[in-house]
């Protein structure tokens, strides 16, 4: 069973005379003849009619789209431009975040951006690169305040912690608290397991501040904090992000604070290196094994193919029929590479033909506008001879309707061209791409190592489908796509290949 990418078409004009001069029906058009010539399933079509571009996240329509993101529902938003998915530089880096975060695909007609191909994935790096400037940017000049305020005492933000309260601006004992502070260190010193002491501390009746119950996370947390024994850290952590880690500051740049003491620093102390033995004692580095083509090769059943721990076939879980051998799977997939990859003169003779059948296209499309130019210029024409009396009431349909007629026809073909050409564009970019990349690829292959074999299967690879004793490998382009090109381009799929193999 092969997958569908299912995909939903973003339209938003910003004016009512935009709704009725640059027609959505248009963008829907054009955006559904994309996906139609991809082999993509629209699913849903979210239409932002005169709404302005400023900011459009706050939009019902907008939440509607990220929700179905989050869900799955969709993996692809296809739009006319950039600028019609948002104005607001802000909210676009937000767009992109939360696609990239969530795996799924932007795609813009007009500047040729799909990310769903290798060339178009370019354009996350971009926008990940802008958002993290414009983040860093921010964080240093919040950062640059921090110590500052810090070696001044002064609150940085937050909370007291537990066992202190904020009296004005200074930090002091919270009489109420303090004494539960003090006993997780005197119960961890005598039975050394944090799960321990929050059960017991739970038992006696006590709670967070909030009036949840101790957890082991939180007791280990609140002993490894200095303040207890009178010392304040401030300016020692920072954020990697976004609903990321916080992570410890090189001890240089802490600004250290005296403040009240809730233990003795010999107990502080006791119970910090009973943490460090334990952290030492429990930590066991281990390493993700990603395989070559997990996550690529899929059975026929359309589920994912997975090489259990220890294992050495690529398996499928669901319906238990189909397996192979990882090595045998790879050596299959060099030896497709032979078919797969073009000499140079191949690549030269396949970018002139894609030239040459997108200039045809564009010429299309250019005669196609002066004649709707022109036949709105006839009917103008008519419209003002009639109010002029120069044509009767009852015969201005016989001249006017026939080029009402054409109009519509040459109306409707200007959408279907656009995204032709939209498609070619996108592919050709891609193809461009990906095979300038991969000439030499083939007899590289053997040096690489499994990062970076790992990391081209990523990028030339869209699905590997294993099924009976056939196996079908679906890379990122098709180098025969401009060969005996026909009329219409939307049925234009990537390459597969399928080659026989008695799986065991």
């Amino acid at each position: 069973m092969e997958y569908t990418k299912r995909v939903g078409i973003w339209v938003r004009v910003s004016t009512d005379f935009q709704v009725k001069d640059d027609s959505p029906e248009t963008h829907e058009k054009r955006a559904r003849l994309y996906a139609e010539a991809k082999g993509w399933d629209v699913v849903e079509v979210y239409r932002l009619e005169a709404v302005s571009g400023k900011s459009v996240m706050e939009n019902i329509h907008t939440k509607k789209m990220l929700k179905d993101i989050q869900s799955g529902r969709i993996t692809g938003l296809i739009f006319s431009k950039l600028a019609r998915l948002a104005r607001n530089t802000k909210e676009l880096l937000e767009f992109s975040e939360i696609f990239r975060t969530e795996g799924a695909d932007l795609i813009s007609l007009s500047e040729n951006i799909d990310t769903s191909s290798p060339a178009g994935r370019l354009f996350y790096t971009m926008i990940a690169a802008m958002a993290e400037w414009e983040r860093a940017e921010i964080a240093d000049r919040v950062a640059a305040s921090v110590p500052i305020r810090a070696k001044m005492g002064k609150p940085l933000g937050g909370q007291a912690p537990y066992g202190y309260q904020w009296v004005g601006k200074e930090l002091v004992v919270d009489e109420k608290e303090a004494p539960v502070r003090k006993l997780m260190y005197d119960l961890f010193t005598v039975h050394h397991r944090k799960g321990t002491v929050a059960k017991m501390l739970n038992e006696q009746g006590y709670r967070t501040r909030n009036g949840s119950l101790f957890s082991d996370t939180t007791i280990g947390r609140l002993l490894r904090d200095s303040t207890a024994k009178g010392s304040r850290r401030a300016n020692y952590t920072r954020s990697l992000g976004d609903n990321k880690k916080w992570v410890i500051k090189p001890e240089n740049e802490w600004i250290v604070i005296p403040c009240p003491a809730i233990v003795p620093e010999d107990l502080w102390n006791d119970c910090n290196r009973i943490l460090d033995e334990q952290e030492r004692k429990n930590k066991r580095p281990t390493k993700k094994v990603v395989h070559l083509f997990t996550g690529i090769v899929f059975c026929e059943c359309g589920s994912k193919m997975l090489v259990p721990s220890d294992g050495k076939k690529y398996i499928c879980h669901t319906c238990r029929k189909n397996r192979i051998a990882k090595d045998d799977l790879e050596e299959i997939y060099y030896e497709n590479l032979k078919s797969y990859l073009l000499t140079d003169a191949e690549i030269g003779d396949f970018l002139t033909k894609a030239d040459a059948v997108i200039t045809d296209k564009e010429l299309q499309l250019e005669t196609l506008n002066q004649e709707q130019k022109r036949l709105k210029g006839e009917m103008d024409k008519l419209i003002d001879l009639h109010r002029m009396g120069q044509i009767p009431t009852d015969g201005f349909g016989a001249y006017y309707n026939p080029l009402d007629t054409q109009l519509r026809q040459v109306q409707n073909s200007i959408p279907e061209i656009q995204a032709e050409i939209d498609f070619l564009k996108i592919e050709y970019l891609n193809s461009d791409v990906v095979m300038h990349e991969a000439q030499t690829l083939y007899d590289r292959w053997p040096t690489f190592s499994p990062e970076d074999k790992r990391q081209i299967v990523e990028q030339i690879t869209d699905r590997i489908t294993i099924g009976g004793d056939e196996i079908k490998f679906k890379f990122s382009y098709n180098p025969s796509l401009f060969q005996n090109t026909p009329d219409s381009q939307r049925n234009f799929m990537g390459s597969s290949t399928a080659t026989s193999l008695k799986l065991a």
